[in-house]
Formats: structure tokens, sequence, C-alpha cells
């Protein structure tokens, strides 16, 4: 019956913060709709992706024990953000869906530091940390040159079913003057161990509700 009791748990927590990860970052690819904030939009929206992903993927793969798993939930949340995106797209949303698996290699890298320290968990926190924080700006980065412009898209090929609050404006000047990605990696390697951390104990929270 425990076993039982604590697989349900697991996999009612992974549904749950895959969900709330993929609501989190539902706007994660479209920096550029947003033309006067692109920059801080962009560091912001880097910084919510990594910690969202930091966390579900290593409560995932503490969980499981098995390297791969975190890759395997991005994989999860690049699945139903192509399901919810796809469905904002449906109603007039201007959308490319190369913006999502951008997580999938900062999640490899966990996988192969929680491999490469043989499942040393505080080695995965520090070092998994680092390295998703500090990756996932600079993936993004790639995303944010190769994706469609939403703008442009909406101006050219404008839909009938687009709502009026979202139908798009003339650009006005506004910038960033800081680096994007140096100051989301920043920032994302510092929290991303924190949420690391989190994701760690949830698992361990995980097992003692379960033992009570």
């Amino acid at each position: 019956l425990m076993v039982w009791l604590r697989r349900c748990t697991h996999y009612l927590f992974i549904v749950v913060v895959a969900v709330n990860s993929t609501l989190l970052t539902i706007n994660a690819g479209d920096y550029i709709f947003y033309t006067d904030w692109v920059w801080t939009s962009y560091t912001v929206f880097s910084i919510s992706q990594t910690l969202m992903l930091i966390v579900g993927a290593t409560y995932y793969l503490t969980f499981t024990g098995v390297p791969g798993t975190a890759t395997y939930y991005a994989l999860i949340m690049t699945v139903y953000t192509w399901i919810a995106k796809g469905a904002w797209f449906a109603l007039g949303y201007p959308y490319d869906f190369i913006v999502t698996p951008v997580w999938l290699p900062s999640a490899m890298l966990l996988d192969l530091v929680y491999w490469a320290t043989k499942k040393n968990k505080h080695s995965l926190i520090l070092f998994g940390g680092v390295l998703v924080g500090m990756s996932l700006p600079l993936f993004n980065m790639v995303n944010l040159i190769t994706v469609a412009d939403p703008l442009e898209t909406a101006f050219k090929y404008p839909r009938p079913t687009l709502p009026p609050y979202m139908t798009p404006i003339e650009p006005q000047v506004g910038k960033f003057y800081n680096s994007p990605v140096a100051l989301g990696a920043g920032a994302g390697a510092v929290l991303a161990c924190t949420f690391a951390a989190l994701g760690c104990k949830l698992n361990t929270w995980t097992y003692r509700w379960m033992a009570a």
C-alpha cells in the first residue's frame, strides 16, 4: 500500500509541477511581441523557465534515481506547451513551434551531472544548478534569433479571430542596455541551485508524508 501511495503522490507531483511549468512559460518564446520591453521580457522569461525546469526535473531525477529522467521531464514540458500554445494558435495568436525544445539541452546537462557525479545530490544541486542556469538563457537566445517574429506575423497575416487587446501596435523605441543573456545566466545560475535543492527536498518530503 505504501509503495502504491508513494507512486500516486509522485505522479501527482509530476503532473502538477509540469502543468505549472507550462503555464508559467506559456509566453516564453514571444519576446518580440513585447517590442518595447523585449530584452527585459527575455531576461525574466529566461529565469522563470530555468527555475520551473530545474525544480521539476530535479524532483523527477532524484525520485527515480535514473539519469535521463530530467530530459524526459523537459520533454513532458515541451509536449504540454505544444498542446497549450497550439490551442492559442488556433484562436488566432501568431506562434512558432520552434520555441519550446530549448529546455531539452539544459535538462540533458542536468542528467549528465547526475550521472558523472555518481548520483551525488549535492553535486547535482551545485553543478547542475549552475549549468542549467547558465545554459538556458544561451539556448533561449538561439531560439529568439530563429523564431518567427510574432509582431511581423500578426501584421502580415491578420487573423479575424485575434481579439482587439492582442492587436499589435507599432513598436516604440525602448532598449535594455545590459546583455540579457549575461543577466539571465548570472541570476539563473544562482537561483537554479536554490530550486534544484527545492526539487531534492520535495522528493524527501514525499517519502516522509507517505511514511507518516
